[in-house]
């Protein structure tokens, strides 16, 4: 099974950047796809972008898309979020997901995820 532990959360300003990591543990990270959600007081957790287990193919929600970059190194078993731009509407705690070994269809729900990380908080002042 996958342990999944995300870092890198903060309070800044609007205009500045983050970059959220996403460290997993054992041996199976390369093959799951993962994806990066939020959720934000008194929201539903939403989809932020996801990766496939080898890395070619990304995917966005349009509220991110050309600010946020997803991107994973398999051999250090981590995934990354670099998030340029923050805007005040970004301030949610975000989280790391793994997915089923192989299984990639729905990138964009929840349930298509077995595997949490207990979140990391990004505030974004104005």
């Amino acid at each position: 099974q996958v342990q999944l532990v995300e870092s890198g959360g903060g309070l800044v300003q609007a205009g500045d950047s983050l970059r959220l990591s996403c460290a997993a543990s054992g041996r199976t990270f390369n093959q799951r796809g993962t994806g990066w959600f939020r959720q934000a007081p008194g929201k539903e957790r939403e989809f932020v972008a996801a990766i496939d287990w080898s890395g070619p193919n990304t995917y966005y929600a349009d509220s991110v898309k050309g600010r946020f970059t997803i991107s994973r190194d398999n051999a250090q078993n981590r995934a990354y979020l670099q998030m340029n731009n923050l805007k005040p509407e970004d301030t949610a705690v975000y989280y790391c997901a793994a997915a089923p070994r192989y299984s990639f269809g729905n990138y964009y729900s929840t349930s298509n995820y077995e595997v949490w990380g207990q979140g990391t908080q990004v505030t974004v002042s104005s």
